[in-house]
């Protein structure tokens, strides 16, 4: 991803309903659906919008969620139905613009706002019962195609037809899946010293990636052991 590249807003949406789900607080605003006109957005997120489970999701540095359109037509062939916009309980439906492997840290023009790449979305259980799909959770996870949270650096209004533009992409390179599959944790040691803007939640995630490796790594020097002895 460059700066200079563009997309388009193919629908803005905020929550229709609150659903009833299987977890600690019981319910769930992830039932989003498009509105019409320009929306207010500010720095806790787009009017008409809210979580309910303020632990684990909303604030600052989740203040919008974007889904690309793409992704959801793939997944709509693969589960033979079709997704329309706000079923990921996304905000903002996009499309030209790789949504799931946008750089941390860049920054998209979208309308009059300025949002900023702030991490990925992790698929919780309320997800998995929203979406009816046997075993969601873990081929959403597999797939990693997370789509990507922002933070608000300019409030102002989006609409649905909005040109969106990147403007700002950190030399770092690291992207949104990178962070999620956690897979090169190098990278991530480089995300964490060259990226100012990343959370207190990344730094969760980060940490977490590389506790794995610490626990792999003494299974694997026992492997390499194992092979040098058989020689």
């Amino acid at each position: 991803m460059r700066v200079g590249d563009t997309g388009r807003v193919e629908a803005v949406c905020v929550v229709h309903a609150e659903i009833e789900v299987r977890t600690r607080v019981g319910r769930s605003a992830i039932d989003k659906r498009p509105v019409e006109g320009r929306v207010p957005v500010r720095a806790l997120g787009l009017a008409g919008d809210h979580v309910c489970d303020v632990e684990h999701h909303g604030g600052i540095d989740q203040a919008v969620y974007a889904y690309s359109d793409a992704d959801a037509d793939r997944w709509g062939g693969e589960l033979d139905r079709t997704l329309p916009p706000g079923w990921f309980g996304e905000n903002l439906r996009l499309s030209g613009l790789p949504v799931s492997d946008a750089v941390l840290g860049s920054h998209w023009a979208i309308g009059d706002t300025l949002l900023e790449v702030s991490g990925p979305r992790v698929p919780c259980s309320a997800f998995g019962q929203w979406s009816g799909e046997p075993r969601w959770v873990k081929r959403f996870t597999l797939q990693s195609d997370t789509g990507c949270y922002f933070r608000v650096l300019t409030e102002g209004s989006i609409g649905a037809g909005d040109e969106v533009r990147v403007v700002h992409v950190p030399e770092h390179g690291i992207t949104v899946r990178d962070l999620f599959t956690g897979a090169d944790h190098a990278r991530l040691e480089r995300l964490r010293a060259e990226e100012p803007t990343i959370s207190a939640d990344v730094h969760m995630q980060i940490d977490r990636h590389l506790r794995s490796r610490r626990t792999l790594a003494p299974a694997g020097e026992a492997a390499n052991s194992v092979a040098q002895e058989a020689r």
